[in-house]
């Protein structure tokens, strides 16, 4: 083989490689934990259905919002924590009205971050586990499906699950306050 043919496929082989040897260890890495919570690549494609929960669209959301009661709406978008409080890295809004839990949707929690969101969970709903809670994030975002499942295991019997969430809302052009956690304790 001629020289600069072999040198051309040097690189070419070594980029082969390199992807192949990434791609096994990316394949290797586990997605769900053995309780069965997605722990990675939260921004991906989300299922259609999640047991135990009710899917809404917008327009089924803004139905069960004209109900008396109202659900408890719970945004469980991620906010940066550091030395022991929020860190406010870029403006989060929501939609009027939700409760922000921001953490709550990771699918590993420490004990600290599993009892901020029993602790909140129970005082929106004053401790009816039968109060309608509706969870959501951002669209391909598995941390709402993930707050879905750790309510059901908490005993929440009438769960809804935006999955589309904020960015569903906003197409929409519906209204969007601006977002503050709730206190981390």
């Amino acid at each position: 083989m001629p020289r600069a043919r072999r040198c051309l496929l040097r690189p070419t082989i070594a980029a082969l490689s390199l992807s192949l040897l990434l791609g096994s260890a990316h394949a290797e890495t586990p997605l769900f934990s053995a309780d069965g919570y997605r722990i990675g690549l939260y921004r991906s494609p989300t299922p259609e259905t999640l047991q135990g929960a009710t899917l809404l669209d917008t327009r089924a959301l803004q139905t069960l919002l004209s109900q008396t009661p109202p659900p408890v709406l719970i945004d469980v978008y991620r906010r940066q924590w550091l030395q022991g409080q929020f860190i406010e890295d870029q403006p989060h809004e929501n939609l009027p009205g939700s409760h922000w839990l921001a953490n709550t949707g990771d699918g590993d929690l420490t004990p600290d971050w599993q009892g901020y969101f029993a602790r909140n969970l129970k005082a929106l709903t004053a401790g009816d586990p039968a109060r309608p809670l509706v969870f959501y994030c951002r669209a391909d975002c598995w941390l709402s499906w993930n707050a879905v499942k750790r309510a059901s295991a908490l005993g929440y019997k009438t769960l809804y699950w935006y999955r589309d969430g904020l960015d569903a809302w906003q197409a929409a052009n519906l209204p969007v306050t601006p977002a503050r956690p709730e206190p981390f304790p």
